[in-house]
């Protein structure tokens, strides 16, 4: 049972507490980005699909307008104490509409992209099982599997998911980097020895860019979610750049090394046919071939921890969205509360948890196929959304500094961010081109997606209306149950 508040404020205003340090919270977005899942997924497609064996350098370019992004982005944290992200930015630069409609936007985009992960760990799961010896199962058995274990660890203090998160995180990072070490090491995999292509500005520029930016820029979401830890935070003023900048250079660099080593082990030529041939599978063979049968069975496993802890990240920066948006009366205040002993979200953990598990099941019903429409569809969607947001943020910042004048460092406050809002436009207006592309779906699908995604920002937009504000006095509490 719940105590009742002491005062009418104490049910609409709670508070989340903890220790993370820049470390943790680093652990906790660059999971979410899924290191290796992006070098087996997403880096033969943009070798086939995008700028071939130059594709290493659009990992670096894409981190450099993040990075652009990140300049606002931090600037302007020391002067948004909410836990809101991408809404409490909005709303405190655009107006309370546009923030709303924001945090209408980052629940179906980050929901989107835990949902994809959902699809594609249990197809993982189910191929190891049977690899191994197992019995076939269908793919959501799996995935409902680890939805249980992800919300009994983020029902919990953040604490515990963040040292969760820095095995798993730590395990997947060093198989790759032992891979990237075997082939620099031994001057590439092939008589051409370490490519160069990633260099060369005309091979850059060949192929198909827009699609290769297309496929890199999705591969970084998650890095922006910071800000949704920033109650949990020790010192969040310092904590939240720190962690944001670290998070995009340890990111950006991995990708860019490790698809440059992949290209290297193969040869230019030999890389490119065999992403085309199959691309599924070609990273989990370019490690067997370099590290042996044993490293090959090793990262097949890693692939399956590194979805959970994709999953794991992304369910507590939807916890946080809902919790905030509780506190905010956006949504009911029960979502707000914190737990007494945890200081966790638990009900805003439990209430993303059973979206999640609604959302399975009718996939299972529908009979959707877990990578290729699952997974294709609901990545393609927090790809579109996740831009969305990270341009209006952006857009905000500017509009934040010009207005209130608290900070006038021109780079901080009106260079990198223009920048940073050019590049990510840029960015967008790619996706929305390619968009059939990155879904493997048809136009309709893809109207379709991008629909929701505007009717849900224009529901938070109008929502904003009819729910007024929460006070801004009010006295943190939490759940006495």
């Amino acid at each position: 049972m719940s105590a009742p508040p002491t005062n009418p404020a104490a049910d609409t205003r709670r508070t989340l507490t903890g220790s993370l340090g820049v470390g943790s919270i680093v652990f906790m977005v660059v999971a979410a980005a899924a290191p290796l899942t992006v070098i087996a997924g997403t880096v033969p497609l943009g070798i086939a699909a995008g700028n071939g064996a130059a594709f290493p350098m659009t990992f670096a370019l894409c981190a450099a307008i993040l990075l652009l992004f990140a300049v606002g982005f931090c600037a302007m944290s020391r002067h948004v104490p909410e836990a809101g992200a991408f809404y409490s930015y909005v709303q405190r630069g655009l107006g309370r509409a546009p923030g709303l409609g924001s945090a209408f936007l980052a629940l179906v985009t980050y929901t989107a992209v835990q949902l994809a992960v959902y699809g594609y760990v249990g197809a993982v799961i189910d191929g190891l099982v049977q690899h191994w010896g197992g019995p076939e199962l269908p793919w959501y058995v799996w995935s409902v599997v680890i939805l249980a274990i992800v919300g009994t660890l983020g029902y919990r203090r953040i604490e515990l998911s963040g040292r969760v998160l820095g095995v798993l995180l730590v395990a997947e990072v060093a198989i790759v980097l032992v891979f990237d070490a075997v082939v620099v090491g031994s001057g590439g995999g092939s008589a051409e020895g370490l490519s160069s292509a990633f260099l060369v500005p005309s091979q850059v520029v060949s192929g198909s860019l827009g699609i290769a930016i297309m496929f890199a820029i999705a591969s970084f979401i998650g890095f922006e979610a910071t800000a949704v830890f920033r109650d949990e935070a020790r010192d969040p003023q310092r904590t939240i750049p720190r962690a944001t900048y670290t998070a995009l250079v340890l990111i950006g660099v991995f990708y860019t090394v490790s698809a440059w080593a992949v290209i290297s082990a193969w040869g230019e030529n030999e890389a490119l046919a065999q992403a085309g041939a199959d691309p599924g599978n070609m990273i989990i063979t370019t490690i067997t071939n370099t590290l042996g049968p044993v490293g090959g069975d090793i990262a097949q496993v890693l692939l399956m921890t590194s979805l959970v802890a994709a999953i794991l990240s992304f369910h507590n920066v939807l916890a946080r969205y809902f919790f905030a948006l509780g506190n905010s009366g956006a949504l009911p205040a029960r979502c707000g509360r914190s737990h007494p002993r945890h200081a966790s979200p638990h009900v805003a953990s439990l209430t993303q948890s059973l979206t999640a598990l609604v959302f399975v099941a009718v996939f299972a019903v529908v009979g959707l196929d877990p990578v290729t429409q699952v997974f294709a569809w609901m990545a393609g969607t927090a790809t579109l959304g996740v831009l969305a947001l990270m341009a209006l943020t952006s857009v905000a910042v500017l509009v934040y500094f010009r207005r209130t004048r608290v900070d006038t460092r021109p780079w901080h406050t009106l260079v990198a961010p223009a920048l940073g809002l050019a590049g990510l436009l840029v960015c967008l207006y790619l996706t929305v081109s390619n968009f059939p592309t990155l879904i493997g779906g048809s136009p309709a699908l893809a109207t379709g997606i991008g629909a929701i995604l505007v009717v849900a920002f224009a529901l938070g937009a109008l929502w904003s209306r009819r729910r007024p504000p929460a006070p801004a006095s009010a006295t943190p509490a939490v759940d006495a149950a």
